[in-house]
């Protein structure tokens, strides 16, 4: 943080409140070293934490949708559209693992929720949805992950039909090279929309759209011209001239690595496997990881991302499961360990099942903000390791299944 930014860090983040002073005292005594339960107790948690961001939304305009999460600065955020689609899979899947048919019910409501403000021309809106907000290649990615888990999980055509229409919105304007450029995030393109060209592929398996799966590959080629010598991805922050953070790294792995399994790529899976063994070797004791990377794997932050740390527990445990590679297990699991040390799982309702975009809180990414989306990946990793892979990841067959059936 720069010297201006720490000296007005008080007054933009609201420090002095009283929650927020006893927040950043207990992260002082108690961060990374709470006591650990078990994945059940962890998930029910995690997933009652992502129950009421939903729940205060009711009464609002974005009723339906999940807080993009609570931060010291603004309190309760307003839905968001992008994390709120890919946590439609993760509510569908606890729902099995803790028998709780009511988060079924909760991923409907997001569904239609989302299906209510996508465009005629297929995209959905950018940022919190507002009006106006202009369509992002990677939030529309994220919530056709959504749409496909509605059609494959849940049996909505509906949800297909939006999935296939957002699909060739992505590819009207999808470059030669298979690069984005235009409708990116900052201006800039992106190696971790990978995770939205996975998006697409799911699409085109699931409604039989080649033309969807070869958007899907071509961009996937693009992704895989980003790695460097070393492993590491090129072209991969958010801006240009930072290093990308272990979330944006864990986003480009998976997308290469589900996208590369479901359209049979497999030097898109040996481009993931490099990179996450690459990050194996650079785990720390406690399990935790640097919250950023230069290339050459440099770590160039102290801090942990919270986010991006369940994010590579998911990697290495789909790894170890397409691989046969069981090293890979054990990395994952120090990883669920350290995250569930650093879990509130009590406290008021903004903060019981929460998870910290950063270890400590005041840490670069999501400073001072519990994310939505950490729960969430959280969550999904908490569900692998229970061994219900197959609760969050169809196989190119059973995708294929749909449309034969349909």
């Amino acid at each position: 943080m720069s010297l201006a930014a720490l000296l007005g860090a008080p007054l933009r983040y609201r420090l002095l409140r009283p929650r927020h002073l006893a927040l950043i005292v207990g992260e002082l005594v108690l961060g990374g070293r709470r006591p650990a339960g078990s994945h059940l107790d962890h998930l029910d948690a995690a997933v009652g934490w992502l129950s009421h961001a939903q729940e205060v939304r009711d009464r609002q305009p974005d009723a339906g949708g999940v807080a993009a999460g609570w931060s010291f600065a603004d309190g309760w955020l307003p839905s968001y559209p992008e994390t709120s689609g890919y946590i439609v899979e993760t509510l569908v899947a606890a729902a099995a693992v803790l028998e709780r048919p009511t988060l079924t019910a909760r991923a409907h409501r997001i569904l239609d929720w989302e299906l209510s403000i996508q465009r005629a021309d297929g995209a959905f809106p950018g940022h919190f949805g507002e009006q106006g907000s202009a369509p992002v290649v990677f939030n529309t990615g994220q919530i056709l992950h959504g749409m496909v888990t509605g059609a494959l999980r849940l049996g909505r055509a509906d949800c297909l039909a939006a999935a296939v229409r957002a699909g060739h919105w992505l590819a009207s304007f999808q470059d030669e090279d298979g690069c984005w450029r235009t409708h990116v995030h900052n201006g800039c393109p992106h190696t971790y929309n990978s995770r939205a060209a996975w998006a697409v592929a799911r699409a085109g398996a699931a409604a039989g759209d080649a033309e969807l799966r070869a958007v899907a590959r071509r961009n996937l080629e693009w992704a895989l011209s980003q790695q460097t010598a070393s492993g590491w991805f090129a072209t991969n922050a958010f801006t240009p001239e930072r290093d990308p953070f272990t979330h944006t790294i864990a986003y480009a792995i998976r997308g290469l690595l589900e996208g590369g399994l479901l359209l049979g790529e497999e030097r898109c899976v040996a481009a993931a496997t490099r990179a996450a063994r690459a990050l194996v070797a650079l785990q720390r004791d406690d399990g935790s990881l640097a919250g950023t990377f230069a290339d050459g794997w440099r770590p160039t932050a102290r801090y942990c991302c919270l986010t991006g740390l369940a994010q590579m527990a998911i990697n290495w445990l789909r790894l170890a499961e397409v691989t046969d590679d069981v090293g890979l297990v054990a990395p994952a699991r120090r990883a669920i360990a350290y995250l569930k040390r650093c879990h509130r799982r009590t406290g008021p309702p903004a903060l019981a099942g929460a998870v910290a975009g950063s270890m400590p809180i005041w840490g670069g990414y999501s400073r001072f903000e519990f994310p939505n989306w950490a729960p969430k990946f959280f969550a999904d990793a908490l569900i692998l390791d229970l061994g219900r892979h197959d609760l969050l990841v169809e196989t190119p067959a059973a995708a294929v299944a749909v449309e034969a059936g349909r």
